[in-house]
Parts: structure tokens; sequence; C-alpha cells
């Protein structure tokens, strides 16, 4: 459903998108994930024509994107970053106007339309003011708006950032029912995400550093890359052990999370490190309180090849 060999785009001196290649089909939801300016947003927007890239290839349904956009955004439904839609129009109206913008009939769009609104929750709300509505019920309603036209693709550029998080698991709730009840050969998802929890929701996740996909796969075949790897520490006072912890041999990295702190060590180190840990600790006057080796999380796993590929 979605291809991309090599793309490439760049603004001035700055390169966003360096040498991507993708390959997704049909029924899979695909997570972005990169920090701000990791190329995720121009990515996006390559696929959907609003950009077109420097050098690369990318096809969309099998139509390309350089010479046949107008038959790929026929089959791409499309939520950007922000509230893009009428604040002045209702629900129902907002939708009839994408609707119809893409030669739909009333007879078409109607009952599709009311579909949608049932689906996403907005049935009740078809007449509310789109200016009135909450953000997560905005972000709803572009979703609504990119579904009414039965799109093959779904491009969702950060859908969730900045609603609470029941609403991110209402949308996520969404995202699943519509790839499994779509019964017209599967649509393919990309979501563009700052949020591990949500990446570990698809099927496979891309990790984008400086435009460029440093690692691919499933969310367990990229935990399995720091497999035995991640110590977690309990004790206090956090600054000390951090800093203990920072000096000790076999250690590549130290965060904190939560109460606890996150040490990544080197590969086969973890039960030495862990052993000279209690000591050291001990010995420089704070408390330790438990070591023990943990899965890791893809924050940790995003974390250590973000590192490695500066």
């Amino acid at each position: 459903m979605i291809q991309a060999k090599d793309l490439h785009k760049s603004f001035g001196p700055v390169t966003a998108v360096n040498g991507i290649n993708l390959n997704i089909p049909a029924g899979e939801i695909y997570g972005l994930v990169g920090a701000d300016g990791a190329g995720k947003t121009t990515t996006l927007r390559l696929l959907v024509g609003a950009l077109v890239p420097d050098s690369g290839e990318g096809t969309v349904c099998g139509f390309n994107i350089k010479n046949q956009i107008e038959q790929v955004r026929s089959r791409i439904g499309y939520l950007s970053q922000r509230f893009s839609l009428y604040e002045d129009l209702t629900v129902l109206e907002n939708i009839r106007f994408f609707a119809e913008v893409r030669g739909l009939k009333t007879s078409e769009w109607l009952p599709r339309c009311m579909e949608i609104l049932d689906f996403v929750g907005l049935a009740p709300f078809k007449d509310r003011f789109a200016g009135q509505l909450s953000g997560g019920m905005k972000q709803k309603l572009g979703l609504a708006s990119a579904l009414v036209t039965r799109p093959r693709v779904l491009l969702l550029d950060e859908p969730t950032t900045g609603v609470d998080p029941v609403t991110r698991q209402d949308f996520w709730q969404l995202l699943i029912r519509l790839v499994a009840v779509d019964n017209e050969g599967g649509v393919a998802v990309i979501i563009s995400t700052p949020y591990m929890d949500e990446a570990a929701r698809c099927h496979r996740v891309g990790f984008l550093n400086h435009g460029q996909l440093i690692a691919e796969g499933t969310p367990g075949q990229l935990r399995a890359i720091l497999d035995g790897r991640i110590v977690e520490l309990r004790g206090a006072p956090l600054p000390l052990l951090k800093r203990i912890a920072a000096d000790e041999p076999g250690v590549e990295d130290v965060r904190a999370f939560g109460d606890r702190i996150h040490i990544r060590v080197m590969p086969k180190r973890a039960e030495s490190v862990i052993q000279t840990l209690q000591k050291n600790i001990q010995a420089g006057g704070g408390k330790f309180v438990d070591a023990h080796v943990i899965s890791p999380a893809l924050e940790d796993v995003f974390i250590a090849l973000a590192q490695v590929d500066q």
C-alpha cells in the first residue's frame, strides 16, 4: 500500500529526510517515532504530495507520488498535527465540505458520515460548532473527515499530542477497530508519535533520527536489541546513585525513571555491574535497596540507537 525508496528532502542546508525506505502493507499500523525535528512530518508530507522529494521514489496504492499525485490523494486520509478544519462550521458541515470537495454526492456522503460520527462517538454533537469542541473531540472530527471518502491509506501526524490520556486511549481504540473491521482489502496506517507507549501499540515501528530510519521492526524485535542490558536500580539519594552508576565500568547510560534509575550496560556485564553498584553505593554513603535486570522499554532502545547514530 505504501512504498518509499531512498527518499530525500532538504530545506537549504538542512536535510529533513535522508534516504528513507518504507514498505507498509494493508492491515498494518506503522509507527514513525522520533524526536522533534527528526523528519516525521516531512516524511508524511512527501507521501501525501504536499512536498516533492529531491530524489527517490514513492508509491501509494501503486500510484507514484511524483507524477500521479491526484490518484494518490484520492486514496489517502490525512490528519495533521494542528486542527485544520473550520471552527465556524458544525461537525456535520465540516465533514460535508470535505466529502463534496472530493466529489461525493449527498446520497453517498450522508449515510457514510453518520456511520463515521457514530464510530468516533461524535453523533450527539453533529450540530455543534467545531470551535466549541474539546481538543480530543477536534481530533476525532479530523479523523472522521479523513475517513469519509473511505481512504485506503491513513497518514496521521502526531494526532494525540496535547490531548488527555483518556482521549488518547479512545483514539487508539478507534484506530485498532478501524483496521480490524475494514472489509475492503485492508487499510494501511502510518502514525507519527513522540509517545513510546503508543509506538508499542503498532504492528511495526520505525525509529527516525536526523532524517534517517535507524531501526525498524515489531516492538518485540526492537526491545530484543537490549535484552539483558537494562538494570533498574532503587535506592537514595537519586543524584548520588546516578553519579556512582555513571562511573561504573561497563555502564553506557544512566537515566532517572521516576523514583528509580535505568542503567544501560554493555553486553554480559549486568551481573558484575549490580555487584559493584551495591558496594560502591554503600561505601559512598547512599542507600542501596535493589538492582535487577528488567525488560527494556522502547524508550530505552530508542535512546541507545539515537546515541549510536549521533
